[in-house]
């Protein structure tokens, strides 16, 4: 579960005209606790107005920098983002959660693999990191970047990717991918199906790859993901990390008129209330002043992860943990409400 500390921020540096990289100091008493896999996120937290906000950012730099570094996309109507785009500053201080997350590439020195992703706008962010950590730490190893956008101003790392390939000929290649505007080289259009089976049977057939990773929006993520299975990749060589979701709500309002007898266990202290079954486990936990960890409460991070041990509960939106997942009884929080008297979750044993 991650830990929260307050950071000083090193560095805000503009990428696009509606993206920023921030930068922490970590202290060297906490450079453990900040050590990170290529292609985990961090929490960040603060108040605006009153009222506490958190929100996940995958970490873009390489575990090998010691450069802490988030990428944060101005959205709609994002409380969080407009106000790390528009009024972050050096020098600002943020409650940081210690790194998490299952999107990860571990290198290994020996291994001689091609790798491969397809990322969409800021869905780039953790696929950077990792493009970095194949780079730098498997030498004989290639990896292939297919990467959407509007147009190359709104092209998060733009210019680093184009010195990444000048540093390592050879072994990184990149396919632009843009909707708005016809560029030499690059394709017009989305990353969809087209363009999956030109890159994988066209541009690089002659490459084997050992493993995919997508990142993005759910649709974008989902024809990706079909189109390589039709292509005979194991779904086992494909991992992908959501940057948005349109996953339809599961209604289950009809079955949840009563009330559970919950028990909480959270850093080793146990809690137990009543709670009504309209609530979804994690209201119910912060309703009771419990720690319980939690990031984006839209079911696209995997911070609100716990394990039933006792009783049932269902999940009203799901888009990232597998059936055999929910089997071991590992449920997202923000999203699942109790359907038995009495239920059992421990936020420790994930």
């Amino acid at each position: 579960m991650s830990t929260f500390y307050k950071l000083v921020i090193k560095e805000v540096y503009r990428e696009t005209p509606s993206a920023v990289s921030v930068s922490f100091n970590v202290p060297e008493e906490l450079k453990s606790n900040y050590s990170f896999i290529a292609g985990q996120y961090v929490t960040l937290k603060l108040t605006l107005d009153g009222t506490e906000i958190r929100r996940a950012y995958s970490l873009c730099s390489s575990p090998n920098s010691g450069d802490l570094r988030v990428t944060i996309k101005e959205v709609a109507d994002g409380v969080f983002s407009s106000f790390a785009n528009n009024r972050l500053k050096q020098g600002d201080v943020i409650e940081v959660g210690s790194p998490e997350g299952k999107f990860t590439f571990e290198p290994k020195a020996d291994a001689q693999k091609n790798y491969a992703a397809f990322a969409a706008g800021s869905g780039i962010t953790p696929i950077m990191s990792i493009i970095k950590s194949v780079l730098e730490n498997e030498p004989k190893s290639t990896f292939v970047l297919t990467y959407g956008n509007k147009n190359p101003e709104q092209t998060i790392f733009y210019d680093q990717l184009h010195d990444l390939q000048l540093k390592y000929v050879g072994r990184l290649f990149i396919q632009f991918v843009y909707t708005k505007v016809n560029v030499e080289d690059a394709l017009f259009g989305r990353v969809d199906k087209s363009v999956v089976n030109f890159v994988l049977n066209n541009k690089h057939a002659e490459k084997e790859f050992s493993k995919f990773y997508l990142c993005g929006p759910e649709d974008m993520i989902a024809n990706v993901s079909n189109t390589l299975k039709e292509n005979n990749v194991p779904e086992k060589n494909i991992k992908f990390e959501l940057f948005s979701t349109s996953t339809t709500e599961t209604k289950i309002e009809n079955t949840l008129g009563g009330h559970t007898k919950i028990t909480i266990m959270v850093d080793d202290e146990e809690t137990t209330f009543e709670m009504a079954q309209k609530q979804t486990l994690l209201e119910a936990a912060l309703k009771q002043g419990i720690d319980a960890p939690y990031s984006c409460q839209g079911g696209i991070c995997s911070s609100c992860l716990a394990r039933i041990t006792k009783g049932a509960a269902e999940m009203k939106k799901n888009s990232i943990l597998t059936d055999a997942e929910i089997e071991e009884g590992l449920i997202l929080t923000c999203q699942a409400h109790p359907t038995t008297d009495e239920i059992y979750i421990d936020f420790d044993d994930v």
